[in-house]
């Protein structure tokens, strides 16, 4: 393994956090970073320095934590904010869209999230090996017609050394459902802890 200072990007602060040493001085820097990057998310100077852990290699517990996280983030509907979880030049398959970069992203995430109403996910791992991680999932939504469906897919996820997913590949198949049949209830927003995951489900 390299040491992190020959990753791009590395700077001062990492120096500080590999010797368990912080100044408040570098936290408000990284206060600073984290804003310009909301703002900007094609910018480099925020994006190289920025890592989301769990980081690669992932165990069979870091990749659910994984997991879990980008579901947080997609059930958030956010655009801007799943964005960040992907490198600058993160490159997607998703059905038959093939977005490259974040600017990207976020424009096929608006997109998607305008036609996709009361958008719910549940996210499942499947598998994992070293910086790859494989996922099952399902998300219930509705059309501006009031007709509802519940979308299966797959997902296969490569990061990078900082916890960031520079590849996406998604297949996924839409199925109608009566309003009746819908599974999932919770308020827009983060799955609560308690509820029931796919398996449980039996989905």
């Amino acid at each position: 393994m390299k040491s992190s200072r020959n990753y791009p990007g590395y700077t001062l602060q990492d120096e500080f956090k590999s010797d368990g040493r912080d100044t408040p001085k570098l936290k408000s820097t990284e206060t600073k970073l984290a804003d310009q990057q909301m703002r900007n998310p094609e910018s480099k100077s925020s994006t190289e320095t920025a890592t989301r852990p769990p980081l690669p290699p992932f165990t069979r517990e870091t990749a659910i934590q994984k997991v879990r996280l980008a579901e947080d983030g997609w059930n958030s509907r956010d655009p801007e904010k799943v964005a960040l979880a992907y490198t600058i030049d993160s490159r997607w398959r998703n059905r038959a869209e093939f977005p490259t970069g974040r600017q990207e992203i976020i424009e096929f995430l608006r997109r998607k999230w305008a036609k996709e109403l009361d958008y719910r996910l549940i996210k499942e791992l499947w598998a994992h090996d070293g910086n790859r991680i494989a996922v099952r999932f399902a998300y219930e939504w509705h059309d501006d017609s009031g007709h509802w469906y519940r979308s299966y897919g797959n997902e296969n996820w490569e990061f990078d050394e900082h916890g960031l997913m520079q590849r996406r590949y998604a297949s996924i198949n839409d199925l109608p459902i009566k309003e009746s049949e819908r599974k999932y209830h919770w308020p827009l927003g983060r799955r609560p802890d308690e509820h029931p995951g796919l398996s449980d489900l039996g989905l």
